[in-house]
């Protein structure tokens, strides 16, 4: 099996964000199965192999480059042009197009239909982002009635429900970096979460959104938005509760009766079965096989799939309106 090496900016300082986090983790997983370690592109660190001292090897037939960063991969993609590379996909949205020749592995459901149809040529596979284990309920007494991130919080959350719901309430927003995330979690009966309008922005998607799935775990009640990735698994009325519906006062009505409410929140353990540890390492397993198969598969066959361009749109377009009207007007009986 081929060595991966998943390359990455940096880690630490400025890149250092969730998507970063969870890629880091698919490097631990990846190394139960074979050997895996991080490259970076952007700096040089201690202790990391960086990009072009990499490439100066000879014998690079045997390896693996998976790109991740976004907005590094329209520069990443030609300068790895012949080598083996796999997109592991998060945020949907940027503007480029993959050959198909560089396989794409998703964190979601929602990442995995945007790629179909905008690469359809290419292998395309699922594999969710990882719920760590320490993401649980621990039964304990919960002294924070509204827990709030506030980065990637929308304005409305910010400036007018926030400042609704602390007129009734106990609400802690959070603006710094946690040690202690599922600790938090648990201290919570309610967290909020409303990404769309900071993904918006960025002109992207959300590819998964982990904060949600890890509050519930935890034993939270939700209110979030569901765009993007957080639409594979978030079921309002079901599960969550969606936020920023209609008004700022059904908004604080509705999260008053959570807090009021006797029943004691609990999703069963079944329902993060898909995220935890021991089903990605299976998933790991069979993707990782087929990637191998795939590669030795290239050394011999070129792609010959015609692709969907934009000449070749326009042309199947053309046909189909000339056979519409030969239809109409030249078929005789």
């Amino acid at each position: 099996m081929r060595k991966l090496y998943f390359l990455l900016p940096g880690t630490d300082g400025k890149f250092a964000c969730g998507g970063l986090w969870a890629e880091l983790k698919t490097v631990n997983l990846v190394q139960q199965i074979c050997s895996a370690d991080v490259v970076t592109y952007r700096q040089r660190e201690k202790g990391k192999q960086f990009i072009d001292d990499l490439l100066q090897e000879k014998n690079l037939n045997d390896v693996i480059f998976v790109i991740n960063w976004g907005f590094d991969v329209p520069q990443l993609v030609p300068k790895l042009k012949q080598y083996n590379v796999v997109y592991h996909a998060h945020s949907p949205g940027y503007p480029f197009k993959l050959p198909a020749s560089i396989p794409i592995v998703t964190v979601s459901r929602y990442t995995m239909g945007y790629w179909g149809e905008k690469s359809p040529n290419s292998l395309i596979y699922y594999l969710p982002n990882q719920i760590s284990d320490e993401f649980k309920n621990f039964g304990l007494e919960r002294d924070i009635d509204v827990l709030v991130q506030a980065r990637k919080s929308s304005e409305y959350l910010i400036k007018e429900l926030i400042p609704g719901l602390q007129k009734h309430c106990n609400v802690f927003v959070v603006d710094s970096y946690v040690e202690d995330l599922p600790g938090l979690f648990n201290r919570a009966k309610v967290y909020l979460y409303d990404s769309a309008e900071y993904w918006t922005q960025q002109g992207v998607s959300e590819g998964f959104g982990l904060q949600p799935m890890e509050a519930l775990a935890c034993g939270c009640q939700v209110f979030s938005s569901v765009n993007g990735g957080l639409s594979d698994y978030l079921d309002p009325g079901f599960n969550c509760y969606k936020i920023a519906g209609y008004s700022q006062e059904y908004d604080v009505q509705r999260i008053l009766k959570a807090l009021d409410s006797s029943v004691v929140f609990t999703l069963n353990e079944d329902f993060f079965a898909e995220y935890r540890t021991e089903n990605i390492i299976k998933r790991l397993q069979v993707i990782l096989d087929e990637l191998n198969t795939f590669f030795d598969h290239k050394i011999q066959q070129p792609s010959n799939i015609k692709s969907l361009t934009k000449i070749r749109m326009a042309k199947l377009r053309a046909q189909r309106i000339y056979g519409k009207l030969r239809k109409k007007y030249f078929q005789f009986k």
